[in-house]
């Protein structure tokens, strides 16, 4: 069953998912977890929280699925979803940071830090964190752009859908957050 899952379309994987298909929601996962993880982790910058992220993507499509739209590419949908679960994550990230900041020092101090190490990095994987910070710094205007049409390397037509803007509005935005991600990361 699983090599005649492979040869359908994702809106038909979606359909049988629908009717309680557990394969077809299997088939579906295997074929876009690592884009998906790839577009969390560019939006987040921390790998094991985009684990969480990307995880709760998947569940938030497989509720909503009814919902889903066959006309449209099923892969423009769950990039949307993983985007909004994205912006949920830094909602909740920066509460928690005021919380911290918040509460006495004594219990502060029994919270871990969730950044790495300084010596857990070497020099290229220091180079990636810092440009992937730079990337999750940016607003979420210009960072979602730049991260589907050069890390996820989708299409501009097809950012353009994703994100319901016009093909010249995401060419524009690209260019306005490379160019400040550049100042970033000389000034580093």
């Amino acid at each position: 069953m699983t090599g005649q899952l492979s040869e359908l379309e994702d809106q038909d994987l979606a359909s049988l998912a629908i009717g309680g298909n557990q394969a077809a929601c299997c088939e579906l996962v295997r074929r876009h977890r690592d884009w998906v993880y790839r577009l969390v982790r560019a939006q987040i910058g921390d790998a094991v929280e985009s684990l969480d992220v990307t995880q709760g993507a998947f569940i938030a499509a497989f509720s909503a699925l009814d919902r889903f739209d066959r006309a449209r590419p099923f892969k423009l949908w769950l990039a949307r979803i993983a985007l909004n679960k994205c912006k949920d994550w830094r909602r909740r990230a920066l509460v928690r940071r005021f919380m911290l900041a918040a509460a006495p020092l004594t219990e502060a101090e029994e919270v871990a830090d969730p950044a790495p190490g300084a010596d857990i990095t070497a020099s290229d994987r220091s180079e990636l964190k810092v440009t992937l910070k730079a990337i999750s710094e940016l607003p979420a205007s210009l960072r979602e752009p730049l991260i589907l049409r050069t890390i996820d390397a989708r299409a501009q037509a097809e950012t353009a859908q994703i994100l319901g803007l016009s093909e010249k509005a995401v060419e524009a935005r690209v260019y306005r957050a490379r160019a400040r991600l550049v100042d970033k990361l000389k000034k580093i």
